[in-house]
């Protein structure tokens, strides 16, 4: 019987490390080193091999990326020397900050002067801001208070200033009162929020003063701009929308055949599955809004279809990628219920949150991306997965609507319980017919070719920041006549 996946995954370590070393950058690297996931199988391994390994795979790594970049020009290099600060609400493994992080990498690789600040931390010493905050370090990004004199004086020297995610409006007014009005001509709004909550005036009141709002999606974008208007009577700045694209890192996993084979056994081995059985896989923070619940209900409704009508299928298995158990949330414990009241304990895996997906990627079939109400900002997830020539079950709602193209690259269902039975029924037809799944994951992946690559999104970003950076100085040279 397959064995449960629970949090004991957080014991993982040197196997996969040791594999994953000999193949990506150092940026992944670190990456993994962050949230650790893996398990020693072999005593044999040393450390001081390892390390070597390592080294030996940076240095290689490090030189194919700079062979990469000097045959193409940044199109971010009129940032060089550029005094920017990014200002984001909260430090986690969330979307939002890691998505600032790699700006500030991007950034930084072109010669820019990037500072970072975080407006809420907790108290205690917490483990991965830690960590994300030396990653930046190591990167050559300062980082510092929200709060205090360094924070006004940044923000006012800066040529650039990024708040990430709405409720980062909150530390204009808290830090610095009386000279909010200087910063806001050239502050970039970047907003990922799609839920209603975070349409508060306290929040966004500077809104329509700053030189632009930066986000995700057209679907977002068309949101945000008829909330802002009919519910807080304020109006929108130019707003542009800036599609994202897969890291150089994650790429170069995905399109190694060796690096993904070696994951697929190692992660397979870990969940107790068959190289031969089907993984389903949602990744994504566990709560109602991403919709495991609605999911592990479609699972389980597959797997009475293939039985009444005995389909000769592989066994199924579902892998919520996500999960927390130190906090014990109500939610989660729901799940867990579920999956023991439906006796599938067998076919279903509950893996630890964590900051690189690559692994998982390369060891499911296909990923279901299940969000709920007004769906993703983006969800970029889903072009990670296309890059690993995944096909994509996703609800028919948000900025999954503007990435997979329903019965090419995956299959649409409602959001809610009126997409139970229909996402059930997309289950069993990908796991019935193998060339379909097979046809779907490659023209994902071209599609991922054509659009969604770093470079795509560092030419759409780089697009944005030199009319912010013009916009702020024709304000600046305006305000002297």
């Amino acid at each position: 019987m397959a064995k449960h996946a629970g949090w004991g995954h957080h014991h993982l370590q040197k196997r996969w490390i040791l594999a994953l070393l000999l193949m990506l950058s150092v940026s992944t690297v670190i990456a993994f080193f962050v949230r650790a996931a893996f398990y020693s199988c072999d005593p044999n391994v040393s450390a001081d091999n390892a390390i070597g390994s390592a080294r030996n795979a940076i240095q290689v790594a490090e030189k194919r990326v700079s062979q990469i970049a000097a045959a193409r020009p940044n199109p971010l290099s009129f940032m060089k020397s550029k005094i920017v600060l990014l200002v984001s609400h909260e430090l986690s493994l969330s979307g939002g900050p890691l998505l600032l992080m790699e700006l500030a990498f991007l950034l930084r690789s072109v010669g820019a002067e990037v500072y970072w600040i975080t407006i809420t931390k907790p108290s205690e010493t917490d483990e991965v801001i830690y960590s994300l905050e030396h990653k930046m370090l190591d990167r050559g990004v300062q980082v510092f208070s929200a709060k205090g004199k360094e924070a006004i004086d940044t923000a006012l020297k800066a040529d650039l200033v990024i708040l990430n995610t709405a409720v980062a409006g909150k530390w204009l007014d808290s830090v610095l009162k009386e000279d909010v009005h200087r910063v806001l001509p050239k502050v970039l709004w970047w907003i990922h929020e799609m839920r209603g909550h975070y349409f508060r005036l306290d929040y966004v009141k500077h809104l329509p003063f700053v030189a632009g709002a930066m986000i995700d999606s057209h679907v977002t974008a068309e949101y945000w701009n008829n909330r802002t208007r009919e519910c807080l009577k304020i109006k929108m700045p130019d707003t542009y929308v800036v599609h994202l694209g897969n890291s150089k890192e994650l790429m170069q996993v995905a399109e190694d055949n060796v690096a993904k084979r070696v994951l697929r056994e190692h992660v397979r081995e870990s969940l107790g599955v068959r190289n031969e059985d089907l993984l389903f896989a949602l990744i994504n923070s566990v709560s109602r809004g991403k919709g495991q619940d609605l999911f592990l209900r479609s699972f389980y409704e597959a797997l009475q279809l293939i039985k009444e009508k005995k389909m000769q299928v592989p066994p199924l298995h579902a892998v919520i990628v996500g999960s927390d158990m130190n906090a014990q949330t109500k939610f989660e414990t729901e799940l867990r219920d579920y999956v023991m009241q439906k006796k599938i304990q067998g076919r279903v895996h509950f893996v630890n949150k964590t900051l690189t997906v690559a692994p998982y990627l390369a060891a499911i079939d296909v990923l279901v991306q299940n969000s709920q109400a007004r769906g993703e900002c983006f969800g970029r997830i889903t072009i990670e997965a296309m890059a690993f020539q995944l096909p994509v079950l996703g609800t028919a709602a948000g900025g999954t609507t503007e990435i997979v193209v329903n019965g090419t690259t995956g299959l649409l269902h409602p959001v809610g319980k009126e997409g139970v039975t229909p996402l059930a029924k997309n289950i069993v037809k990908l796991a019935t017919h193998v060339e379909r799944r097979l046809t779907m994951g490659k023209r994902g992946y071209e599609k991922v070719k054509e659009r969604f690559l770093e470079q795509h999104m560092a030419d759409r970003i780089a697009r944005v920041l030199k009319e912010v950076l013009r916009k702020s100085k024709d304000k600046s040279q305006g305000h002297l006549f």
